[in-house]
């Protein structure tokens, strides 16, 4: 035990002497810190006379000098609501006979002033019990100090729950960021702007469900334990059902549940939920993160980009309607329609390469270094993409119409059957979303899929093979539309978070102490 938990201990042990519960209970009728600060203008000062004046707006007048103000308004009083307040203790300075101390909910910060005279000798004998991290309770009338902070004036204290493990460092603070992600409890407690952060992730997921319910789409649950991992070309996570003793894996994407539902005629529907690639730890990846997937029956791409930008647009306007956010060392101005260019244009643009040269192509992916023997010049394609044009794509810009050998599961356009009608929403070099005009010839699905699983075994292939989504398409999905969107990304350029980390609560970490 650290000297510092020792005298916290005793301070613990004075508490309940005093006959306090140092882990308190039910505290009701209290007001969230942010809703006292709103109530501001109900403060008045009432002169000797009997006058009463306006406190003046200290957010329109911030720079007043508000002792001066109060020396013109001659001798009077304060005057303001009684109130009730629970929060942390972050800060606390003692000056004799008083003691200011700022307590923290996860509305916001404001200032008691404990004074000995005002609470009396059992509260006061309380209050020297208190440490920061410890959670309090007070009554009192809600005023302004002769500086102008906006303050409670204690009447009585409550105590609720005792810190026996002091905080983080004040200077130091938790400077690691994998600290503050293993100990994520410290973080939000204590660092600046990480409690906000985790509050707007929480109003963008809403206003995700919002808009798609205004719009008539219907939230589903689908299963999490998948017998074949599709939908996506990931590794999956594997695992076994001992009772039916099969191998199952965690889900790799949401797609094909989904669209078994518009062969049953849900016609608009979405889920909004975790799935799990057994793949690589960056700042733009975890292992398991949280996906929307939405289809819409009579739709195609054109139909997604426009709910794409409503789903953005809805989600910082209940953030705070900014359009121009600061990200990194940039500003995104996310004001919609976002930009839309062919796969194909952005590709030369950024590489100087005509797209449909296929000789230039190679001898470009063979100067970067690229293994291209035996692959599909698409294949090709897409690699040289994937290194020379999405890190310059500003955006947000949707990248559209991409070379439909590489997507399986897309309708191709009627003009062009070697384009796949497909869009990626891209964002400072982050794929944010991915849409097609969803495939829904049984035949060509399972041709595709076969030739998704060339070169594996039959028992392989037919192992992988999701029969029975093939046979849903063969009782009829009407032609939609369908939508992903990579939820922690988004988040991560609307809060202006450099690490996917930082928008997730609990990411996945090694064991503590191992290297």
């Amino acid at each position: 035990m650290t000297d510092h938990e020792a005298a916290r201990r005793e301070k613990l042990r004075k508490i309940t002497e005093l006959g306090h519960d140092p882990w308190g209970g039910r505290f009701d009728d209290r007001s969230l810190i942010g809703q006292l600060r709103a109530r501001r203008g109900e403060i008045r000062f009432v002169k000797e006379s009997g006058q009463t004046v306006e406190i003046p707006d200290r957010d329109a007048q911030p720079d007043l000098d508000f002792r001066g103000w109060l020396q013109d308004q001659g001798k009077g009083e304060m005057t303001g609501p009684k109130v009730r307040a629970a929060g942390r203790i972050v800060l606390s300075r003692d000056a004799g006979k008083l003691r200011f101390i700022n307590i923290q909910d996860w509305t916001g910060n404001i200032q008691l002033m404990v004074g000995k005279a005002q609470v009396g000798d059992e509260s006061w004998a309380l209050a020297e019990c208190f440490d920061l991290g410890d959670f309090i309770g007070v009554d009192g009338k809600l005023a302004y100090t002769k500086t102008g902070e906006l303050t409670i004036f204690a009447e009585k204290l409550h105590f609720l729950t005792k810190s026996i493990a002091p905080p983080p460092d004040k200077h130091a603070g938790l400077a690691d960021p994998e600290l503050r992600q293993r100990m994520r409890y410290l973080d939000l407690a204590y660092s600046d702007g990480a409690l906000d952060r985790f509050r707007n992730r929480t109003k963008v997921i809403q206003s995700v469900r919002d808009t798609l319910n205004k719009q008539g789409f219907c939230e589903i649950e689908g299963p999490t334990l998948h017998a074949i991992a599709g939908g996506a070309a990931a590794r999956p996570f594997k695992t076994h059902h001992n009772t039916l003793d099969m191998p199952l894996v965690l889900r790799i994407a949401l797609e094909l549940h989904l669209k078994r539902l518009l062969v049953g005629g849900m016609e608009r529907v979405y889920e909004l939920g975790r799935v799990y690639r057994n793949e690589g730890i960056s700042p733009r990846h975890n292992p398991e993160f949280t996906m929307l997937e939405v289809y819409q029956a009579f739709g195609d791409y054109g139909s997604m980009m426009d709910l794409t930008e409503a789903i953005i647009a809805d989600a910082i306007n209940a953030i705070d309607g900014n359009f121009k956010r600061s990200w990194s060392d940039t500003v995104i101005d996310f004001t919609p329609p976002f930009d839309r260019k062919t796969y194909d244009e952005l590709f030369a643009e950024q590489t100087g390469v005509d797209a449909t040269d296929q000789a230039a192509i190679k001898a470009l992916a063979d100067k970067i270094g690229f293994e291209t023997a035996g692959k599909h010049p698409d294949v090709i394609k897409s690699e040289v993409f994937e290194e020379k044009v999405e890190d310059a794509l500003v955006g947000p810009i949707f990248v559209t119409d991409y070379p439909a050998s590489i997507c399986p599961l897309t309708k191709r356009k009627r003009s062009n059957p070697a384009v796949a009608e497909r869009f990626e929403l891209f964002i400072q070099g982050m794929e944010v979303a991915n849409a097609y005009t969803e495939l829904n010839d049984p035949d060509l699905q399972e041709k595709l899929f076969k030739t998704q699983l060339a070169g594996l075994s039959e028992e392989e292939s037919m192992a992988k093979m999701d029969h029975d989504f093939i046979r849903a398409l063969k009782h009829g999905m009407p032609p939609a539309g369908g939508l992903g969107i990579g939820i922690d990304r988004l988040i991560m350029l609307l809060t202006d978070s450099p690490s996917i980390r930082d928008v997730i609560l609990f990411p996945l970490l090694r064991p503590e102490g191992s290297s």
